[in-house]
């Protein structure tokens, strides 16, 4: 924080500076030429797209009170001369839970991504945007709506504003995201070892999706997190009683496709002491992240507890949830949907995921038709295994 307010001061004392060398009205010229050209940069790029409006939509299972009730999340994405307008009217109204939100992150993350996403921010950067927000919306909640778990919606809507325009720039436009910040397990409570209270934010990352290029990135913070690390497993063990037992990828987890959704991590827990555990589900299982232009979805992300003298973990939606010692934990972070066609993929790219242990012999033959001998193609095999796949989806 110190550091923050330091670096603040700084800037104070060079703009100073600058007000001082060149006087206020060139600085101040020169700031909205700035600005002038950032807009122009962003109008530039939308005016590659055609003009036209598109939508797309996507659910949550439910809002955690509601249960049962699916969350609908609608973006309505208006292109005209380079302008763009973002409407999120068709979101679901106010929940009675805390998944509600009041920004226009949403909107503006999915414009930015779009337009300059290596370019600074300044306030010409959304000056060619506009966002349709109502009030009452659950993106636009009213006071008193609870509001604490406003970023689990976050990324999702973001996933859903971009699919619109999956159409009209299909070489640009990505299968979704794994799309939910959160997805982590905390576990907090008083280390018995020295009586201080500890918490502890166990996130390994989530699968982005297939792009029209390249496969999607694995275990990576969502769109709306940028700044996050993932902590060392010695740093978590040396400040907490708990135990990590694996950190790694969800094999087969990231979404088939010509090329393949990322894909979403797994750590395995044991707390040795008595504590709490935060561990929501992600609410989509109904609606996981969804593939484009022939791609499969990716595996949504689950959360698991086995407590002491339990045969099996099972799958929990907890909160301050109070556990003894020696229980045991499974956090699986949700994958990327994959992009095109699975047939499609190189069967030597569907090869060496298998090598890498990214995905398994059996769902190279499943899902992608390779057919593997050892770690050799079968070629034969795989031309008439992908001959049958493809004739019965005519069927």
């Amino acid at each position: 924080m110190n550091s923050q307010i330091a670096s603040c001061r700084l800037a104070v004392r060079r703009l100073d500076e600058l007000f001082d060398k060149y006087g206020r009205d060139t600085v101040m010229a020169a700031i909205r030429h700035i600005f002038d050209e950032t807009e122009q940069k962003c109008r530039n790029v939308v005016a590659t797209f055609p003009d036209g409006t598109y939508e797309a939509e996507s659910v949550l299972d439910d809002d955690g009170v509601t249960h049962g009730e699916p969350v609908r999340l609608h973006a309505k994405v208006t292109i005209q001369s380079g302008a763009m307008t973002i409407d999120l009217s068709g979101c679901a109204g106010e929940r009675k839970s805390a998944m509600n939100s009041r920004t226009l992150a949403a909107p503006r993350i999915a414009y930015k991504a779009l337009t300059a996403p290596n370019e600074a921010v300044n306030e010409g950067s959304f000056r060619a945007l506009n966002c349709v927000i109502p009030e009452g919306n659950m993106m636009m909640a009213r006071f008193p709506a609870p509001m604490a778990h406003w970023s689990v919606v976050l990324p999702m809507v973001v996933d859903t504003i971009v699919a619109a325009l999956a159409k009209a720039i299909p070489d640009r436009v990505p299968a979704a995201h794994f799309g939910l910040m959160g997805n982590n397990g905390v576990f907090f409570g008083v280390n018995p070892a020295n009586q201080r209270r500890f918490v502890i934010s166990a996130s390994g990352g989530g699968g982005w999706g297939g792009r029209p290029f390249e496969d999607g990135e694995s275990a990576a913070v969502t769109v709306c997190q940028g700044d996050v690390r993932n902590a060392s497993i010695e740093e978590l063990e040396m400040k907490s009683p708990v135990l990590i037992h694996t950190r790694g990828l969800r094999t087969d987890s990231g979404g088939p496709g010509k090329y393949r959704g990322g894909l979403g991590s797994t750590m395995r827990i044991r707390n040795l002491a008595e504590g709490r555990w935060n561990m929501e589900r992600p609410r989509r299982q109904n609606c996981p992240p969804w593939g484009l232009n022939g791609g499969l979805p990716g595996e949504p992300g689950v959360k698991m507890l086995k407590k002491p003298g339990d045969r099996d973990f099972v799958s929990v939606d907890i909160s301050r949830h109070l556990v003894p010692a020696e229980s045991e934990v499974v956090i699986n972070a949700g994958s990327g949907g994959g992009w095109g066609d699975p047939l499609e993929r190189e069967p030597e790219q569907v090869r060496w995921d298998v090598i890498e242990g990214l995905v398994t012999p059996d769902a190279a033959k499943a899902r992608y038709g390779v057919v593997l001998k050892g770690e050799d193609i079968d070629l034969a095999a795989t031309t008439s295994l992908r001959r049958e796949m493809t004739a019965a989806r005519s069927r």
